[in-house]
């Protein structure tokens, strides 16, 4: 589907007209919008606009992959992308413009356009041309991050709270997904970042000059939302750390404990061993006491060796209590 907006030098705003109507000598600048084109439509960006080739191949393609910035003769391409909220997955829209025309190219719905689009008719700034339209575009894009990278830190504070609990089981199963979703997210983010980065140092866009300013906030919306998800990736670190500290100290006193017991047996089955070999000249075995006096002997060297234990350190005999801050 193609719908187009254009402005004429009456200062009226006409949409829907012909493609045609684009280079008409009253257009002071237009912007067509491609959604999801047929073969037929996507021959237009190349057969009618005369867009570069390999820009129009990364539009038509939803696997070019990052966010980027590219110069041709005659009009600038940028490749943005939409945050799925549901799976993080980005979604693509291409961006052909200059100073008298924006075209968008995209696979899939992208609200973000569909409320620029919107906004021609109730906002005066967006009139001013591509320029503005692209900034609209971009910022409810940045805009739209956010959300998305709160909920990251929202999940990693709530597993840091359960590793004081009980339930640990499924810690580290979430930490994994929680660092998966940060990958996504990183993959769009960043390379928006550095797409702005040129779009303000680039020399070959004249005509967005006027609104450095503009851009040049939305930069700094990206480097806050870069830095937020670095220091959540350290953040994740530290709870696997932890987590793994704790389950290996728990390990360690799970082995220590069977260990102390095993070795405190090895002895009293040395001795029953000895004693249930049947041989007939054995003279304890025909002692009165000598069984009361070999189960009293094993008792000895048991709590002798589990106070010895003890002493050394290697069983812990209840809990410490938690140091409470006043």
């Amino acid at each position: 589907m193609i719908t187009t907006c254009l402005l004429k030098t009456d200062g009226q705003l006409v949409f829907d007209s012909a493609l045609e109507e684009t280079k008409a000598a009253d257009t002071v600048w237009y912007w067509v919008d491609f959604f999801n084109p047929d073969e037929d439509e996507a021959k237009l960006l190349k057969s009618f606009f005369h867009f570069h080739p390999l820009a129009v191949e990364d539009c038509l393609d939803n696997q070019s992959g990052r966010p980027k910035l590219d110069f041709y003769e005659n009009h600038a391409f940028f490749l943005v992308h939409s945050l799925d909220q549901r799976t993080l997955e980005g979604k693509e829209a291409g961006v052909f413009m200059n100073k008298e025309m924006i075209v968008t190219v995209h696979q899939q719905p992208i609200n973000e356009i569909n409320e620029t689009w919107e906004g021609l008719i109730e906002n005066e700034r967006l009139r001013q041309g591509p320029t503005a339209i692209l900034h609209r575009l971009i910022d409810r894009l940045v805009d739209e991050y956010f959300p998305l990278v709160y909920e990251v830190e929202d999940a990693l504070n709530s597993m840091d709270e359960e590793l004081d609990t009980n339930s640990r089981s499924n810690i580290i199963d979430r930490l994994f997904d929680i660092r998966h979703d940060m990958s996504k997210l990183r993959r769009t983010i960043i390379p928006m970042r550095d797409l702005l980065y040129r779009l303000l140092n680039s020399t070959r866009l004249e005509y967005i000059e006027d609104r450095h300013i503009y851009f040049g906030d939305i930069h700094d919306h990206l480097m806050k939302l870069v830095e937020m998800l670095e220091s959540y990736r350290e953040f994740s670190s530290d709870v696997r750390d932890s987590y793994l500290s704790v389950n290996s100290d728990k390990m360690n006193n799970i082995m220590m404990t069977l260990t102390v017991i095993t070795t405190i047996f090895m002895p009293l089955t040395f001795i029953a061993g000895i004693y249930g070999m049947n041989f007939d000249n054995m003279p304890e075995l025909h002692t009165s006491y000598g069984y009361f006096a070999v189960l009293a002997v094993m008792g000895v060297i048991a709590v002798g060796m589990f106070l010895l234990f003890v002493k050394a350190g290697w069983l812990q005999l209840g809990r410490k209590k938690k140091r409470r801050l006043k």
